[in-house]
């Protein structure tokens, strides 16, 4: 149900208001499908952070479109909201965006892992460097990544 196209689609209307996709996930049933949204402003000095007024005003935008061109049916459910500081790292530009920080991340044959970003070499792969004596640094592919969020120490 997520392609590439919608995934644009739903970047391209975020851009209308200068926003941009962080995170996009879409759940729920066939019947009633639960799109889960998570917006940012693109950098800026100083950074700007969501606000509630952003995330409602994402959300008229998103409905408006998603009622008049029904790409999820009629009955969907909306949730936008920021991306918070656990941030969730979907698309090579994010990981580029944070190289340098660490990240826990779920990797085929690694399992899961907290790394430092060490370079994204390209639209494929990304270099991290597990936590820990004596851990080398790694190539991953984007593919073998299952899940990755920033890490925060609370």
């Amino acid at each position: 149900m997520l392609s590439d196209s919608l995934i644009e689609t739903f970047r391209a209307k975020l851009g209308e208001a200068g926003l941009e996709l962080a995170d996009l996930r879409i759940g729920g049933t066939p019947n009633r499908p639960l799109v889960q949204v998570r917006i940012e402003w693109p950098d800026s000095d100083p950074p700007r952070g969501v606000s509630v007024a952003d995330c409602a005003h994402a959300s008229r935008l998103l409905e408006s479109w998603l009622d008049a061109s029904g790409p999820l049916g009629r009955h969907y459910v909306l949730e936008v909201s920021s991306p918070g500081l656990d941030r969730p790292l979907r698309w090579p530009g994010q990981w580029q965006r944070f190289v340098g920080r660490e990240v826990k991340a779920t990797v085929s044959g690694m399992g899961r892992v907290r790394a430092r970003i060490v370079a994204v070499p390209d639209a494929e792969t990304v270099v991290l460097e597990p936590s820990g004596a004596g851990q080398a640094a790694k190539t991953v592919r984007f593919a073998d990544v299952r899940d990755a969020r920033l890490a925060v120490d609370w």
